[in-house]
């Protein structure tokens, strides 16, 4: 058994001096969608699920990280939802001590029928993906006729009394970016907050998707619709936010190509099987899964874990080497 005794500094600090007080969970690579831009049509390589987290090992390191410092923990996937009893593990989660804000990720297929369960149980933001509110470009983006099921979710979900919910649009050049302003209007009559993203080259996918440098867009809408920029901090995430002048509604955009985020970066993903990814445009990482089954300790746990911040890395290089990150994100987690 590695026993990791290096000096660290208290909390988790890396080594540019950036607080990571942020873990993004995913609790499985599976999805019921295939979105162009994360899986290819017929991927069947998904993770064996005896390679997943138990909830009791999940339970066990994310109150290792709460000890550190995290106190934002979001649940995503693939898509979390068709991970069986999540409610149950959110539970368990959102009751560990300095665990502060749980959230979800998901594109809501499966809302409608969770949503009550999982607001009960802590959750208490949701992003949702949604590229498109057009059924038959929905389904061409995402390989299923599901949008219906998605709007019911939304709506599930506002009823549970969720919120912040946004809505995550990935904008894709060629595809549907003449589609951003109908999003910003629906948004709008819902009280939903829009976050436009860029595509990332992550996998095969991500490289093969119509990247849409977002800066003069969001120029367009900020005169279309009279968005000032906001210094607002909404949920920890990397989004810069617009406001309209009455503070009625929002637009924010993650733009990791564009505009680079990674000198405030605060957070790390930790997949289905337990590795622990430090940076989403390198390939650092940490397998923990075979730490926990040979019986390591919580003291040796916390300092493999603080080893591992140590070592993130400065930043991604999604313009300097696009090639580098061969998975897809579905294995990374959202």
């Amino acid at each position: 058994m590695p026993t990791f005794s290096s000096v660290q500094p208290p909390g988790l600090i890396d080594a540019y001096g950036r607080r990571i007080d942020y873990l993004r969970l995913s609790v499985t690579d599976r999805c019921d969608l295939r979105c162009s831009y994360c899986l290819p049509k017929g991927f069947k390589g998904f993770e064996e699920p005896e390679h997943w987290l138990r909830f009791d090992e999940i339970e066990r390191v994310v109150g290792v990280f709460a000890r550190l410092g995290v106190s934002r923990l979001r649940l995503t996937g693939g898509e979390p939802l068709l991970r069986r009893h999540l409610a149950d593990l959110a539970a368990r989660l959102s009751a560990l001590p300095g665990v502060e804000d749980l959230s979800l990720s998901t594109n809501a297929t499966q809302l409608a029928e969770q949503a009550v369960a999982l607001r009960q149980a802590g959750v208490r933001r949701l992003n949702v993906s949604l590229d498109s509110l057009r059924a038959e470009r929905f389904a061409q983006i995402t390989g299923r006729n599901a949008l219906a099921a998605v709007l019911d979710g939304l709506a599930a979900a506002h009823a549970a009394g969720f919120g912040p919910i946004k809505l995550n649009m990935v904008v894709q050049a060629g595809v549907n970016e003449d589609e951003v302003a109908e999003m910003v209007r629906f948004s709008q009559q819902q009280g939903f907050i829009l976050r436009l993203i860029e595509t990332m080259p992550v996998g095969d996918t991500g490289r093969q998707a119509g990247f849409l440098d977002l800066q003069q867009l969001l120029q367009q809408l900020a005169v279309e619709f009279d968005l000032q920029p906001a210094a607002l901090e909404l949920g920890g995430g990397p989004a810069r936010y617009w406001r309209s002048r009455d503070g009625r509604f929002t637009v924010g955009a993650i733009t990791p190509i564009s505009q680079r985020f990674c000198a405030s970066c605060n957070r790390v993903r930790l997949s289905v099987d337990g590795t622990l990814y430090l940076c989403l445009g390198q390939n650092d990482k940490l397998a923990l899964r075979p730490l926990l089954r040979a019986g390591i300790s919580d003291a040796d746990l916390e300092q493999a874990i603080l080893h591992a911040i140590a070592q993130k890395p400065e930043k991604h290089e999604f313009r300097e080497q696009p090639q580098k990150v061969v998975r897809f994100m579905s294995a990374t987690g959202g």
